[in-house]
């Protein structure tokens, strides 16, 4: 349970950087009696489910026509399945959002023959908040900091598929920090991972900080050894080393700003790039009312779900921005992040 500084804390930020969307303009009936979908790229049980479901539940209420809002599990290629049945088989006509791993957005631009999608294409309805991912191990594999690991050849930690962030996180921790850790992969998702720990089949991984169960911190199952973002959560220990503090040289940090731009984007939504512009600004407005809802904030509270929000316009601003990097630092991202 957050503290009432933390939660006082919580919302100041979610509150910061957000304006209020333009008014929407399109025929409110539009929705009445329609399904809206919100497609999950992952599968159930990670962070992403765990926010698109919070969302699902209230998002509703401030849709003008009151749809049903239900949630489709898609895994697959790392959440790129999910993006894909956007233009592949979805329908464009605003009754279908797709969040995914925002870890693509950067694959698009390192390994374009893999991830073929201009995401600067696609109508974005707003981020819930970034993705506060965490690397830990469980106690049990006897490191116990970010300097003993580096020191270590024996840890293994779980990751899933090429595309997933966790994948990518182990393969900047190996080749930009020279962390010398064994992968394993295969796993399905975030919750798959968890469960190899809990047996002791893997010693740690890279993951979303509030997606870890609440007896691992209080019990101290697991070690965290460090934070990827910046950004602090609630119950996140502000002395476990930031990563992008560990780097030397500028040119290393500017490759660590790139790569660590997908958790800056975090749990986002989007829609088609053919949905009409008018039906976007309609769900960019329920989406703020959404985020911004007491009750809302309420349960993400309960759930240690931080909310921070940030518009669909920003969020199309920060993908273009990361259109317009610099070659070199792409592909100096690029070896760093695969293996």
């Amino acid at each position: 349970m957050w503290s009432a500084r933390q939660l006082c804390a919580a919302s100041a930020i979610a509150l910061v950087g957000i304006s209020r969307p333009a008014a929407a303009t399109a025929d409110d009936t539009f929705y009445a009696g329609r399904t809206l979908r919100l497609i999950v790229g992952l599968p159930a049980g990670g962070g992403a489910d765990a926010y698109a479901r919070l969302v699902q539940r209230y998002l509703a209420r401030h849709v003008p026509g009151a749809p049903a809002v239900v949630v489709q599990n898609m895994p697959g290629s790392g959440s790129l399945k999910s993006v894909l049945s956007l233009d592949n088989s979805g329908p464009d006509d605003g009754t279908t959002m797709v969040t995914f791993s925002a870890g693509l957005v950067s694959e698009a631009l390192t390994t374009p023959e893999r991830i073929k999608v201009d995401f600067r294409n696609y109508g974005f309805i707003g981020s819930v908040s970034e993705d506060i991912r965490v690397c830990y191990v469980r106690s049990a594999s006897g490191v116990t900091s970010w300097q003993d690991l580096l020191s270590r050849s024996d840890v293994i930690f779980g990751a899933s598929a090429p595309g997933a962030a966790g994948t990518a996180d182990i393969a900047v921790l190996r080749n930009l920090f020279g962390a010398r850790i064994k992968q394993v992969q295969g796993y399905a998702g975030s919750a798959a991972k968890r469960l190899a720990i809990e047996k002791g089949e893997i010693d740690g991984e890279c993951g979303g900080f509030t997606s870890m169960p609440d007896d691992w911190m209080r019990d101290h199952k697991v070690v965290i050894l460090l934070r990827l973002l910046r950004t602090l959560a609630p119950g996140l220990d502000p002395t476990v080393p930031y990563a992008g503090d560990l780097l030397t040289t500028d040119r290393d940090r500017q490759v660590y700003e790139f790569l660590a731009a997908p958790g800056k984007l975090g749990r986002l939504f989007m829609v088609s790039g053919r949905v009409p512009a008018d039906r976007v600004a309609v769900l960019r407005t329920a989406f703020h009312a959404t985020v911004a809802d007491p009750a809302f904030l309420s349960e993400a509270q309960k759930l240690r779900l931080v909310v921070a929000p940030v518009t669909g316009g920003e969020i199309a601003n920060r993908i273009g921005g990361l259109f317009a990097t610099p070659a070199d630092i792409i592909a100096r991202a690029k070896s760093m992040s695969s293996d």
